[in-house]
């Protein structure tokens, strides 16, 4: 049998989400066996992959960035799974909406900035208006809920996930189900 190709991606969020998993500790190496990560923020890929079986995405849709990634992750994904608070409703990330990009901006690069004041145009990708969780930009397969969800339940979903058993977890809900 062949080994899955998984995908995790970072959005806008605080990296709980990756730490949970890192916290399934030598429990990784028994999902090595049935997957390969083949795009993440903890190894060295830079381009998502053509084909992908399994994308786990982490944060909200805050920047065109964002955007642009979680709709070519969706192109390019057999099984797209929200996991985290933030990818399923925009959490924390989100808060800004009431204040405003501009706003946000504003504070973090002219009035706290102790010499330059300027607001960045080529590293800080352009802000949407409102934070959204991933799922009003794409289809999402399953919502993994929690801030973050534990290292349990991450390896309870892999684990089904990768070999096709069903998902029989209280934390692992389908959208609309």
């Amino acid at each position: 049998m062949s080994k899955l190709k998984l995908a995790t991606v970072w959005l806008d969020g605080c990296s709980g989400c990756h730490m949970s998993i890192l916290d399934m500790d030598e429990r990784l190496l028994a999902i090595a066996e049935v997957v390969d990560i083949v795009y993440s923020p903890i190894v060295d890929t830079k381009d998502y992959p053509d084909a992908v079986d399994i994308a786990l995405v982490e944060g909200a849709v805050a920047s065109v960035d964002d955007e642009r990634k979680i709709r070519k992750i969706r192109a390019h994904t057999k099984l797209l799974v929200a996991m985290g608070d933030c990818a399923i409703t925009g959490n924390v990330p989100s808060m800004r909406n009431p204040i405003g990009p501009q706003a946000i901006l504003d504070r973090a690069y002219i009035e706290n900035a102790s010499a330059q004041p300027q607001i960045p145009c080529v590293v800080v990708p352009q802000l949407l208006r409102v934070v959204r969780p991933i799922h009003e930009f794409v289809k999402v397969d399953v919502f993994l809920p929690g801030c973050p969800p534990s290292a349990d339940t991450f390896h309870a979903a892999l684990t089904a996930l990768a070999t096709g058993v069903p998902l029989d977890i209280p934390a692992l809900t389908r959208f609309g189900a």
